[in-house]
């Protein structure tokens, strides 16, 4: 009768399927970081009012400014004294948010009066868009 002899292997746990398991835990801990909406963070309930009604959104008034000078309301060219009627108008209106596009060539100190027109408008929020 003939035995098999054990051969002497090495004992030890794999350290590739240690590692894949480790990588997929940092991917899925990354990854749900990122899906949290900080702005949540507390848990606020808000009273209730009998005469509130919801906050509508408000669609922004675009006034573009081109390199001659040239002023759009809207998509509508105007000139600097009807664009001051014209936001004033929309002021009392109710419109609060204005979105200003000047080309970059155009004179600094003509933007500034134009920010300043929509800041006299009663205009709360005005954005100057950039690329």
């Amino acid at each position: 009768m003939q035995f098999l002899k054990e051969t002497d292997e090495e004992v030890g746990i794999s350290l590739t399927s240690l590692i894949d398991v480790i990588f997929l835990l940092l991917i899925f801990f990354m990854v749900t970081t990122t899906l949290i909406d900080p702005s949540k963070r507390l848990d606020i309930q808000l009273p209730e009012a009998r005469a509130a009604s919801p906050e509508a959104k408000s669609i922004p008034v675009t006034i573009e400014m081109g390199e001659r000078g040239e002023i759009l309301l809207n998509g509508e060219k105007v000139s600097l004294g009807a664009l001051e009627a014209r936001l004033g108008v929309m002021g009392r209106e109710g419109k609060k948010t204005a979105i200003v596009r000047a080309d970059r060539r155009l004179d600094y100190g003509r933007v500034v009066q134009v920010l300043g027109i929509c800041r006299a408008s009663g205009f709360r929020d005005i954005g100057i868009a950039v690329r």
